[in-house]
């Protein structure tokens, strides 16, 4: 009981995972470490129970958007990127710059035109490639 304690107590609640967390629950234990917090301080920040805290690290695949959005805040982090989803980076302003014009026209084109389009650039760049060795 004395052990189950201590392990309670070092933020080591239950046994060892014996398969990979989901993205989310991966990101929010990489935070709660990154914090120095155990699973039991995370659990009453976040007011909930440290057996909901586990769940939510090593099982949850569809956490609810209220803990998400909670949890979110207590990181000061996107919900996005909590979720383990991929940060955009902004665009530059401005019009597009000649290249995606061009590419924006071609994916316009019909297929068969597009792949020829394609050979042409495929030949073009492994010459490119060539002349550089």
């Amino acid at each position: 009981m004395i052990s189950q304690l201590r392990l309670y107590s070092d933020g080591m609640a239950g046994r060892p995972a014996t398969k990979a967390a989901p993205p989310f629950g991966a990101k929010l234990a990489e935070l709660r470490k990154l914090r120095g917090l155990t699973q039991p301080q995370l659990a009453g920040e976040l007011g909930v129970s440290l057996d909901m805290l586990i769940y939510y690290e090593r099982r949850a695949t569809n956490p609810s958007a209220d803990f998400v959005k909670q949890a979110a805040t207590f990181f000061n982090v996107s919900a996005d990127e909590l979720l383990g989803h991929a940060v955009q980076t902004k665009r530059k302003s401005g019009p597009p710059s000649v290249l995606e014009q061009r590419l924006a026209a071609v994916r316009q084109l019909p297929r068969e035109k597009q792949k020829l389009v394609l050979q042409v650039l495929d030949t073009f760049l492994r010459d490119a490639q060539q002349a550089k060795a």
